[in-house]
């Protein structure tokens, strides 16, 4: 099949993911595991499998390929998402988020609240999901706002900007370590990469939320009522977080941010020791084991386990029903990443990955741009981060592995994706809905602050990946 013909199917299956999601309120699973079966019949996959022979190798066929594809990405995503939520829920019910937006503030003093939270949610994005970890904060947001009489967007603003900053390039978040596994990233890599960018986009959500703050905003009724009933009642919030008992203590900052870094430091270790020692050796393959990130995320998940569960007086059943609550909401999001990922072998076993990879060289499109403007574009047009990164992983996988990329510019161009899912966040985005109406912003008031800051932070990590692209590239790395 020519080249323009697999460049326009796929672009129609994109069109029709798009419609189905959007106009037709599909769900994403549903709409990515049926537009893939469409592509595929369109692009001549075979109905069964045929087996390789002397002169052409193995064919898959549509259903053997979409299998293939999910359980080629659900099995390095699956774990990493199910061990980093139960993670997360555990410092959430054991009341450590407050812990941690505690002592930033008495880090940096009364007078830089703002900062002091924008600070703690980076650092408590990493291990638990955007929305939710969002949700834990609104208490902590409305009473620091309520403390200072100002508006809760203040402090809320920023805070939600670098927690899905930090969803959508940090791994074990879902679309991350996805698009990692569909173009062959090395999640190590991009976890050194990420936290720097990350950090400095804390500086620039602090500040553009200050600039996007300098007007007031009238609060939504029903967020006002809330707002003005918080700290009246013992449920506060009505965020509906669980809470802990009145006899319970938090646990230490210092506990949670251990338990948050454990696991990137494991991983650091086994990144190191695959550049520094050589292959085959024994220290190396010690190294790579103790930076796997499913053992990582287990070894802080055992220290969650302990520190917050038993040594505080959590009974072994409590914290198995904890660890468990966490994982029915994830469902989804793994059933959306398996999707994604055979969305995209149905792109590659067609051939649409090779025409683009061909299509590309001979235009000398920059294939950084390119990555982030795609995923761009996806992210405004059907609002999940993690649908456009999948996506786009999959338009690129055969460029990338054509191209002969070293690890590290795989995983900038893993970042360079992530980012181009950040920026545009409108009403199709469940985020959008949850940010706005937790701090009492109208639609219109949410396009002109939420959706501008989140793209903001998008160009801007871009343009600090860009830079990295650059170094990396005239170093050989």
């Amino acid at each position: 099949m020519s080249t323009p013909v697999l460049l326009a199917i796929a672009a129609g299956g994109i069109a029709l993911l798009l419609l189905l999601i959007i106009r037709f309120k599909v769900q994403a699973f549903v709409a990515l595991i049926l537009v893939s079966i469409i592509v595929g019949l369109a692009a001549g996959l075979p109905l069964e499998t045929i087996p390789a022979t002397e002169t052409e190798p193995e064919t898959l066929g549509i259903i053997p390929a979409i299998i293939s594809g999910v359980g080629g990405t659900l099995g390095s995503v699956a774990v990493l998402v199910a061990l980093g939520a139960m993670l997360g829920r555990i410092i959430e019910i054991s009341g450590g988020a407050s812990s941690l937006a505690g002592r930033f503030t008495g880090l940096l003093g009364p007078k830089r609240v703002s900062a002091a939270l924008t600070g703690a949610a980076l650092v408590l994005a990493i291990p638990v999901f955007f929305d939710v970890g969002f949700i834990i904060l609104v208490p902590i947001i409305y009473g620091f706002s309520k403390a200072a009489g100002l508006n809760p967007v203040k402090f809320g603003l920023p805070v939600a900007g670098i927690m899905l900053a930090v969803h959508v390039v940090v791994p074990p978040h879902p679309g991350i370590v996805g698009g990692a596994a569909i173009l062959g990233a090395d999640i190590g890599w991009i976890t050194a990469l990420s936290m720097p960018i990350v950090i400095i986009l804390g500086f620039l959500a602090q500040y553009s939320g200050r600039f996007l703050n300098r007007r007031e905003f009238e609060m939504l009724p029903a967020t006002a009522d809330t707002f003005r009933a918080f700290g009246e009642t013992e449920s506060g919030s009505g965020s509906g977080t669980a809470t802990l008992s009145k006899t319970e203590a938090p646990p230490s900052a210092g506990t949670v941010l251990t338990l948050i870094l454990a696991p990137l430091a494991l991983i650091m270790v086994g990144t190191v020791g695959a550049t520094v020692f050589e292959e085959g050796t024994g220290i190396r393959a010690v190294t790579s084991f103790i930076g796997a990130p499913i053992f990582a995320l287990l070894v802080a998940l055992a220290m969650a386990f302990f520190l917050l569960g038993v040594r505080r007086g959590w009974t072994l059943s409590h914290i198995g029903e904890v660890m468990e609550s966490a994982l029915p909401p994830i469902a989804i999001v793994v059933l959306v990443t398996g999707g994604g990922g055979a969305f995209a072998k149905i792109l590659t076993t067609s051939g649409v990955g090779d025409a683009l990879a061909d299509t590309l060289t001979a235009t000398g499109l920059p294939v950084l741009a390119l990555a982030f403007v795609v995923s761009a574009v996806l992210r405004l047009a059907q609002g999940s981060a993690t649908v456009a990164i999948l996506t786009t992983s999959g338009l690129l996988a055969a460029t990338v592995a054509e191209a002969g990329y070293s690890e590290v510019q795989v995983a900038v161009l893993a970042l360079a994706i992530g980012f181009g899912s950040l920026g545009f966040s409108h009403v199709n985005d469940s985020g959008f809905w949850v940010v706005t109406r937790y701090l009492g912003l109208s639609v219109a008031d949410g396009l002109r602050t939420w959706t501008v800051l989140t793209t903001v932070l998008g160009l801007a990590g871009f343009l600090l990946t860009s830079i990295v692209w650059f170094i990396v590239s005239a170093v050989g790395g």
